[in-house]
Parts: C-alpha cells; sequence; structure tokens
C-alpha cells in the first residue's frame, strides 16, 4: 500500500516538459513566454531613434505654429466660435505632426511582441473573465512573490535609469546653465539632443536589462507549462484513444466484417477445406467474372463456423488440402484467384458443376 502511495506521489510531480499538444492549447489562450521590458526597451530605443531623424521636423513645426499664434491668433477677437477654430487647427496640426511618432511605436511595439511569441489570432485570450476583477485574486496578485521580484526589478531599473540621467545631465551642465544666453532655436535643439541621447541610453540600458528577464520568463514559463507523468499518459489517451474503447471498437469492426463474410457463405459455389483449418469460399459466375473470386475465408474458429453455414445452406465443400493452403495464404477476400492456381479451381468447379448436372 505504501509503495502504490509513494508511486502516486511520484507520478503527480510536474518532472515532464510540456507536450506540443499543450504548448498550442497554452498559446491559443494567450499564455506564451514573453517579456514585457523587450516590448517597452525596443519601443522606447525605435522611438527616440526616430526622433533624431525627426527632431528638426518638430522643431519647425513648433516655430511655425508659435509664430501663427502670435501672428494670426492673437488679433482674432475672443469668442466662443474663434476658440473652437483655434483649438480644432492647433488639435489636427499637432496630430499631423505627432502621428508618425505613434506609428513607429505601434510598430515597433507590434514586432517586438511577434518576435517574441510569433503572430497568431487567440480570440480566447481577449474573452471577458470575471476571474480577473475578483479583488481576493487582484489581492493574491499584488502580493504574491512574482510581484516582490517584479517590485524590485522595477527598482532596480529606476535606480540605473537615474544614474544615466543624472550622468548625462551633468556632463552637459555647462551648456544647461548658459542657455539663457542662446537662440531660442538653439535653445530647442539643445533640450531637443539631450531628450534624445538621455532616451537612447536608457532605452539601451533597458534593452541590456531586458535579455537577461527574456531569459527569465521562457524559463519559467516552461517550470509552469510541466506537466506529471500521469498528464502525459491522460494527454496520450485523449489523442489517441482508450486502448479499451479502441479494441471495443475494433472488435465491433471484426464483427461487423465477420456477419459481412459470412453472408457471402450461402450465395457461394464451393468451400474449399484443408479439412480443419482452412476453409475457402469460391464464387464464380460465367459471363461477369473473368475468374472465380474469393468470397469468404478463414482459419480455425472462423473455418468451423463458414463449414457449418455450408452445410446449413447445402454448399458443396470439397477437401484440398494443398489448394486450401494455397487460396487462404495468396489471396484475401475480394480477390480473384491467382493464376497459377485456376487449373486446380477450375477442376474443383468442373467437379462441382458434374454433381449439380450443370454441364
Amino acid at each position: 500500500m505504501k509503495l502504490r502511495l509513494d508511486l502516486q506521489f511520484f507520478s503527480g510531480e510536474k518532472t515532464e516538459k510540456a507536450t506540443p499538444k499543450k504548448k498550442e492549447e497554452s498559446r491559443n489562450k494567450g499564455q506564451v513566454a514573453k517579456s514585457n521590458d523587450v516590448n517597452t526597451a525596443l519601443m522606447m530605443l525605435g522611438f527616440f531613434l526616430f526622433l533624431f531623424f525627426y527632431a528638426g521636423t518638430v522643431g519647425e513645426y513648433l516655430m511655425d505654429m508659435m509664430s501663427h499664434v502670435f501672428t494670426e491668433y492673437l488679433l482674432r477677437d475672443i469668442t466662443i466660435a474663434s476658440v473652437e477654430d483655434i483649438m480644432f487647427e492647433i488639435t489636427v496640426e499637432s496630430s499631423i505632426v505627432l502621428l508618425p511618432l505613434m506609428a513607429v511605436a505601434v510598430v515597433i511595439g507590434t514586432a517586438a511582441a511577434a518576435m517574441q511569441v510569433g503572430l497568431k489570432y487567440t480570440p480566447e485570450a481577449i474573452k471577458m473573465k470575471l476571474e480577473k476583477i475578483d479583488p481576493l485574486k487582484g489581492f493574491k496578485r499584488i502580493f504574491s512573490a512574482r510581484a516582490i521580484v517584479e517590485l524590485f526589478k522595477s527598482l532596480f531599473k529606476i535606480t540605473l535609469v537615474g544614474a544615466v540621467v543624472f550622468t548625462i545631465i551633468y556632463i552637459h551642465l555647462d551648456d544647461l546653465l548658459m542657455m539663457y544666453q542662446k537662440h531660442p532655436l538653439d535653445g530647442f535643439y539643445l533640450i531637443a539632443r539631450l531628450t534624445g541621447l538621455i532616451g537612447v541610453a536608457s532605452a539601451i540600458l533597458l534593452v541590456i536589462l531586458a535579455v537577461p528577464d527574456y531569459i527569465y520568463q521562457r524559463y519559467d514559463h516552461e517550470k509552469q507549462m510541466r506537466m506529471s507523468k500521469h498528464d502525459v499518459k491522460e494527454e496520450h489517451k485523449k489523442m489517441e484513444g482508450d486502448p479499451r474503447i479502441k479494441s471495443k471498437r475494433r472488435q465491433k469492426q471484426m464483427d461487423m466484417a465477420m456477419n459481412r463474410m459470412m453472408q457471402e457463405v450461402p450465395k457461394a459455389d464451393v468451400v474449399i477445406t484443408n479439412p480443419t483449418h482452412f476453409a475457402v469460399v469460391l464464387k464464380y459466375e460465367d459471363g461477369s467474372m473473368a475468374a472465380p473470386v474469393v468470397t469468404a475465408k478463414g482459419a480455425d474458429f472462423v473455418a468451423k463456423k463458414i463449414k457449418e453455414l455450408a452445410r446449413e445452406d447445402h454448399i458443396p465443400m470439397v477437401e484440398n488440402k494443398p489448394l486450401a493452403r494455397a487460396l487462404f495464404s495468396q489471396a484475401d477476400i475480394g480477390d480473384e484467384v491467382p493464376e497459377d492456381l485456376f487449373k486446380a479451381v477450375a477442376e474443383v468447379l468442373a467437379y462441382i458443376y458434374r454433381l449439380k448436372h450443370k454441364i
């Protein structure tokens, strides 16, 4: 009894790698190995790299907009209609300038996610699930070991990024302090360049930190996906079918095939026997068949059953051991008699026809 309990305990341990079927089911549910840090870092890196080349356009737009505000908008009468027009124009112009930045972020974010998990439509992952808004489960997630690890990881990243930002600002501190002496456009370009530099440096740091996080997320996902030996066996049964059910199904198919074969015995012309081990049923219709056809055959118990039916229906039986053995081994049910056995079979049929006074 103790040994059986020990075996059950060890069979319940999740020591086996997830099967392809379980991986596919988890993927359909949106449960995949991915690191959000990778997405964030790559989005940030791509955004600021693009901003380096796009900053001139943004600067020109801001200068034009400020010029337009002081030369056009300030000369208008302040009414509800004029304010609505001004806000609409500013919104449209700002959207045109900001749209490329948002598009870059979306494209890079999508590409980063696809790079980790590929592209697959998973409607199961976006279904409304009430357990996701369960306060008790939410409280457990907040104070779980995983949440604590994420907290310390975030604090570590904030500390490193803060150090990078401080270093860059400290290096350019003199330029920032003297910015009041520069032209406004030069000051804008300085701030834009420093912002881009801080963004790119921080993004590169986050990309470096995201690599071990991605490796850990894959390891943790594989660990969560592990299966016990019992789970693997159960899945195999579901995929292949329960052996007992398969055995019953196979037995039923054999019984149906046997019944169909036995239905051919009363229509036969002759049964050639071994006499005890084999029985082969032959049928020949002159004009519609090129050669005699084996309509049923069997060995041992099946042969005995065929001979019983033949006696009941008065089907002639001929004992010919070599011919019965040869027909049983060389011809399947529905096959014509092999050519090398034509002569022997023809002699048997001629003998039967003579008995029936057919010739």
